[in-house]
């Protein structure tokens, strides 16, 4: 497996659950993966699950730092020569009424699944544009449909996707590819730690399953590495639901 072979590529998020997937699966199709998250303990357990043999480095990352970004992006070309592929995992989820949404919360949601991903991308571009890489967003089937108790989720994620589309118009032309992932239901620390608001309507809540049991975040990884690979230099602006039906009536 090495479809990656000689590619670079900072993952944000590499911590832990769909992030760390991405990291070890990145790695074992060739990539030398540069690793960020604010989460310093978790990245040195992700290295530890890299295959032997893997170029890794780690760099302990506030996605809602704007300069933070800027250094990030810098620091990996420093340390790799180039940037060929940017994923943009780093995201935090939030489920509650509508009324009861504080303003930190918003304002948190916002800055780490909106701007980080924005603070991310304009950083990486210009390197990108010389070796003609490319950006895999990590939106949500929330970024697809309309999901109660998470207008701030929803909200977030349908600006990754639609600034996602926006990119892949921008810059394809000039060799740069921008996809979007959308899982549904996902086994992750995310999720395990995922509360219900109170008196929540269960039916409701009901359609944020999937037709079957919840996805592992090696498969979300895999589509990750396939849209990140030369095998799909024709994927460019997608919204690809990895969801188990959920999205599908």
């Amino acid at each position: 497996m090495d479809s990656l072979q000689n590619q670079v590529a900072l993952i944000t998020g590499a911590a832990s659950g769909i992030g760390r997937a991405t990291a070890i699966r990145m790695a074992t199709e060739g990539a030398a993966v540069f690793l960020a998250d604010i989460d310093s303990d978790g990245l040195v357990e992700t290295v530890s699950a890299l295959p032997a043999g893997s170029r890794s480095e780690t760099h302990r990352l506030n996605v809602t730092d704007s300069a933070a970004c800027n250094a990030a992006v810098e620091a990996c070309v420093a340390s790799f020569s180039k940037l060929d592929v940017l994923c943009n995992i780093a995201g935090i989820a939030l489920c509650e009424h509508m009324a009861d949404i504080t303003d930190e919360q918003w304002h948190r949601a916002v800055s780490i699944n909106m701007n980080g991903v924005f603070f991310m991308c304009r950083a990486a571009i210009p390197h990108l544009l010389q070796s003609q890489g490319n950006i895999i967003n990590m939106s949500s089937t929330a970024g697809l449909v309309g999901q109660a108790y998470n207008s701030a989720y929803c909200a977030t994620k349908a600006a990754v996707l639609m600034f996602s589309k926006s990119l892949a118009m921008e810059y394809g032309k000039q060799g740069v590819r921008v996809n979007a992932v959308c899982p549904g239901f996902v086994k992750t620390p995310l999720t395990e730690a995922f509360n219900t608001p109170e008196n929540a309507d269960m039916d409701l809540l009901g359609r944020l399953m999937p037709l079957t049991d919840g996805a592992q975040p090696e498969e979300i990884a895999a589509a990750v590495a396939y849209l990140a690979s030369a095998e799909a230099r024709f994927i460019n602006g997608i919204a690809l639901p990895i969801d188990g039906a959920q999205t599908a009536g």
